[in-house]
């Protein structure tokens, strides 16, 4: 079946065609290799509803007109038929009673095709390919037009960018002087202050009510900083690790709960398959980097340096400031970063599968603000005890200990639960 969910105008057509030839909802499923659902759902939201009669017979869907002999229920002082003739009696007849045909109760739910609409005059429903596409591109553009941030972020992001604003800060400014904290372009706050959805207001940025609306570019960027991939592609990671054979590689990625809140920064040693989680307010560069900055003054330069000697990301806007993880304060280099290719999580699958046992004990959509980094911490030592096939039935953190010994495990707070123990369950942080 085809992976493509929306309809194009020619298929839309199809089915229109095939309501005419009184095909089923399956039927029509099969000839556009689509799910019967699908077929239904699309009739049922673009119905068209038309109050019309036929031909010499009127538009009256009053349920009492055919034993109705009313004259004289509008304006029309001079009118002398029945108002049941003049096809508008139901705007003025306090006895009208509506009535819906049973058949658009039942599938296809449309008149197309229907054999009696010869002579019905009742309200009539239809399903037109033309009519279905136009709103299927409106509903689309409606939807697609809003800004893609969450209340909780856009809350965050007034609080911090609106006052800068008012002190005569430009937006260049405030985005240069804080590239780790605004994860947002100049040109989309720009859009979120035109639009109103931040407190400032166009008349706080002196220069922008002088200039004319700019063309809108086609050129789209989905990092903040497009020099973050130079030398650091995925093809640069592969040439990397080729280079210098037996190097361990250390994935990064995110956790998030509900969006806008707290969120898991993910550590994954894919050799003995440990993982670290770190909690963080917000989602930003700048919380990344003080994580590893953190990890670097406890556990020093010599070990920071062995169990991290690169690190391999995705392409989330949160590792968008590689040189504030590779450096230290000195800005002597402490660690390579690299990038996957955009949309491909298979490329740090071993990072992504150790998620699934975080979700067993913080199913997706629960809030992670409540929690403490004591309690991540006791999460991860739990599934880190965790005895796994991949490792013949070892624990991470027995294999991490062969790696790089006792005295690095206890700097970074991982500690060995028994096996009896061991709850992989939400009801482990309650």
């Amino acid at each position: 079946m085809t992976t493509k969910a929306h309809l194009t105008i020619d298929e839309r057509r199809s089915i229109a065609n095939m309501l005419k030839e009184h095909k089923s909802f399956k039927a029509m499923g099969r000839a556009l290799h689509k799910d019967c659902t699908t077929i239904r759902r699309e009739i049922k939201v673009h119905l068209i509803f038309e109050k019309s009669g036929s031909f010499l017979y009127p538009f009256n869907d009053c349920e009492k007109r055919i034993a109705c002999f009313k004259q004289k229920q509008c304006d029309k002082i001079h009118c002398k038929k029945y108002c049941r003739h003049c096809g508008e009696c139901y705007k003025h007849c306090d006895s009208y009673v509506k009535e819906t045909c049973p058949l658009l109760l039942l599938p296809p739910y449309v008149c197309n095709g229907c054999s009696k609409k010869s002579k019905c005059t009742l309200e009539k429903r239809f399903y037109k390919a033309s009519y279905a596409q136009e709103e299927y591109k409106a509903v689309l553009k409606e939807v697609r037009s809003g800004p893609c941030i969450s209340e909780n972020e856009m809350l965050n992001l007034d609080a911090f960018i609106t006052p800068l604003i008012k002190h005569g800060h430009s937006i260049h400014n405030v985005c240069i002087n804080n590239p780790g904290v605004i994860m947002h372009s100049e040109k989309t706050i720009y859009n979120y202050i035109d639009k109103g959805i931040l407190s400032a207001t166009n008349m706080d940025l002196p220069r922008k009510i002088r200039f004319r609306p700019q063309r809108k570019s086609r050129n789209k960027t989905y990092k903040v900083d497009k020099k973050c991939l130079i030398g650091r592609t995925y093809e640069d990671y592969l040439a990397y690790i080729k280079e210098h054979l037996g190097v361990s590689v250390v994935q990064i990625d995110s956790v998030e709960g509900v969006k806008g809140g707290k969120v898991l920064l993910t550590i994954h040693f894919v050799n003995p398959e440990l993982q670290l989680a770190f909690l963080r307010d917000r989602n930003t560069a700048a919380s990344v980097n003080a994580v590893f900055d953190d990890l670097y003054k406890i556990l020093g330069r010599k070990d920071f340096m062995k169990i991290f000697p690169l690190l391999l990301g995705d392409n989330g806007s949160e590792f968008s400031d590689p040189l504030g993880v590779e450096l230290d304060k000195e800005k002597c280099t402490r660690t390579r970063v690299f990038y996957c290719h955009p949309y491909s999580s298979s490329e740090k699958g071993s990072c992504e599968n150790n998620h699934e046992f975080i979700r067993r004990i913080l199913p997706k959509g629960t809030s992670f603000d409540a929690l403490t980094q004591e309690q991540v911490n006791l999460m991860m030592n739990h599934i880190n005890s965790y005895h796994r096939p991949s490792l013949g039935d070892r624990t991470p953190y027995e294999m991490f200990h062969m790696f790089y010994g006792e005295k690095i495990l206890k700097k970074l707070g991982v500690a060995l639960i028994p096996s009896k123990d061991i709850i992989l369950r939400p009801s482990l942080l309650k």
